[in-house]
Parts: structure tokens; sequence; C-alpha cells
């Protein structure tokens, strides 16, 4: 009980240390020697000439057609699902590994545990080939 009354203690004696130590930071001395705010008019002349101000600042924008970007990813034929992130297989969605099975681009559908480099390999290359067939292109 004795430890429990100390630790809340010094957590109490912290914050109030804390609190001070930022009010004293926020709080701002004010010099009464000096004189009170003096007025002083003085006549500014602008940087811009009056000719450049009555102009607009910005010029007008035209719309230029924008080339077609041709967008990465995969379309689900089934369900018209689009993935974009499909480089690692064993995050890759169950459908785009079915279709590589379906097209005939891979035995089968491999386990984490299966993977070696040489299945990496062809895996980027009937990846690549399912990309290029009509029925998965965006």
């Amino acid at each position: 009980m004795t430890e429990i009354f100390f630790v809340l203690t010094v957590i109490y004696a912290a914050y109030v240390i804390y609190s001070v130590a930022s009010d004293s930071k926020k709080v701002k001395i004010i010099d009464d020697s000096a004189p009170a705010m003096m007025s002083v008019t003085t006549s500014v002349k602008p940087l811009i000439p009056e000719k450049a101000m009555a102009q607009p600042l910005t010029k007008p924008v035209t719309k230029a057609a924008k080339p077609a970007v041709k967008k990465n990813g995969l379309k689900n034929p089934k369900t018209g699902e689009i993935v974009s992130s499909y480089a690692n297989y064993r995050f890759m969605k169950r459908w785009i590994k079915e279709a590589l099975v379906a097209e005939g681009l891979l035995e089968k559908v491999y386990k984490n545990n299966e993977l070696n480099a040489e299945l990496e390999v062809n895996i980027k290359d009937a990846i690549s080939q399912l990309e290029n067939l009509d029925n998965y292109k965006i």
C-alpha cells in the first residue's frame, strides 16, 4: 500500500513540476519602465507598381488533353475486382492464383512452404502472361 502511495506521489510531483515549467514558458514579462506604445505614422510605398496590381496575378488555365495512362493491374472477370498489387505470390489474392492454374500457366496453386527461387521465376513469367490476356486487363 505504501508503494502505491509513493508512486502516485511521485507522479503527482512530476505533473506539478511539468505544469509549472510549461506555464513559465508561456508567461511574458512586461517591462514597466518601457514607455507606452507610441503611435508612429509613416508613409509606406508599395513594392509592386500600380500597373502590375491592375493585372491579374494568375494566368488563365487551359485544359490540355491528358495522355492515356496505362493502368497496371489485373481485373477479376467474374466479380470485376481490380488488384494493383500482386508482385509477391505469398500475398497474392486467391483468385489470381486460381486464374494462373485455370489458364494453364501454372501446374497448381502452390503453398508458401513449396516456393523456391526457380518456382518464383516461373510464377513471375506466368503473371506477365496473365497480364496480357484480354479477360484480365483493366
